[in-house]
């Protein structure tokens, strides 16, 4: 199938977490032998219209990132001129939606329209009308379709598709050093850490071990707040680490501890769950962490510290385990699979107009 992939700007151009999800779809569904396009701002040096990169052919719509204007006259044609059998465009930012809209149509192929949410989903003009275009509109949660509905999108044609996760490489790697506790995320303003301390320190009078996986701005507060509540003997702030490290923590780990107050997609989560971890949530509005735990035996969700280190304690009684074969949804393989019969439903719509 020759997919055609609409973002003005790419990880290439900024590494931000709607980047990554689109660029991950983009190379999971290459690597099932589909020739996949992306149309988007120019990111490499010379003045080829288009890049071969690991596989993926960029095409160079407008030279500047910023020139929105100029990027959405030109796509239409550049869309209507490559031939596709869908187009696939990323939401943000919502004036490209509208022009994706319109290079399908000339295209004649089918819409298919990301909206990741990540740092909300706006309440403008722009974004509505965005919102009402594309036969399909697809989220990675139900927190996010929630807020596309509102900005006035067909529930019809909603659906939500998680971000993938590697079951066989999580097979693949040793687990790491026995821990009660990990999390796992950067640390800064929203990272809200000091939950999960201060739940800790209810249980200062218990023996556990804690390993804070990430760095950041806050990183340093977080270690004094550590020490002033006297539990930083028992905590390991490890930093950064690699997907093969995090993975092998995670299945040494008992619990993953999810306290962030905004997670359109909870993704280390989801490796940690799979890695065998009980899964505890501290809920809050702006985060859909608790939809993977929602129904499970090994998940529990927490509104305060001390529902926190209840859980943690009760989390205790449950055994430890090194996988958990509930996650093999979440696979990259049944999450392109899932595009894939998006796809081919919406071919088999539009071939009946």
């Amino acid at each position: 199938m020759r997919i055609a992939f609409v973002s003005i700007d790419t990880v290439h151009h900024r590494d931000t977490e709607t980047n990554q999800r689109f660029q991950t779809i983009l190379e999971v569904l290459r690597d099932h032998g589909h020739d996949v396009h992306c149309f988007c701002a120019r990111f490499w040096d010379d003045e080829s219209p288009t890049l071969e990169r690991d596989d993926i052919t960029y095409h160079a719509v407008t030279d500047d990132v910023d020139a929105r204007r100029a990027f959405c006259l030109r796509l239409p044609f550049d869309l209507a001129a490559a031939g596709v059998d869908i187009v696939h465009a990323n939401a943000q930012p919502p004036t490209t939606v509208v022009a994706a809209d319109w290079g399908a149509t000339l295209a004649r192929a089918p819409l298919l329209v990301e909206w990741y949410g990540d740092g909300g989903v706006a309440d403008d003009r722009w974004t509505r009308r965005a919102t009402k275009r594309g036969d399909r509109l697809v989220t990675p949660s139900e927190l996010v379709a929630t807020w596309v509905r509102e900005r006035g999108a067909d529930g019809d044609v909603v659906e939500t598709v998680p971000n993938p996760i590697d079951i066989e490489r999580i097979r693949s790697v040793t687990p790491g050093e026995r821990v009660d506790v990990v999390y796992a995320r950067r640390l800064d303003e929203g990272a809200n850490l000091e939950s999960l301390l201060l739940g800790l320190a209810e249980l200062r009078g218990r023996d556990w071990s804690t390993t804070v996986v990430g760095d950041g701005p806050e990183r340093a507060a977080y270690e004094r707040l550590a020490s002033d509540l006297r539990i930083d003997d028992r905590i390991t702030f490890v930093g950064d680490r690699s997907l093969e490290e995090r993975i092998a923590a995670y299945r040494g780990a008992h619990v993953f501890a999810q306290t962030a107050e905004h997670c359109v997609f909870p993704t280390e989560m989801c490796w940690a769950l799979a890695s065998g971890c009980v899964g505890i949530v501290e809920y809050h509005a702006d985060s859909s962490a608790h939809e993977l735990v929602e129904g499970w035996e090994r998940g529990f969700r927490t509104t305060s510290e001390e529902e926190l280190a209840d859980a943690i304690l009760e989390a205790g009684d449950l055994e430890y385990r090194e996988f958990d074969d509930r996650f093999a949804d979440y696979d990259e393989s049944v999450v392109a699979d899932r595009y894939l019969e998006q796809y081919r439903t919406l071919q088999d719509e539009h071939g009946l107009l």
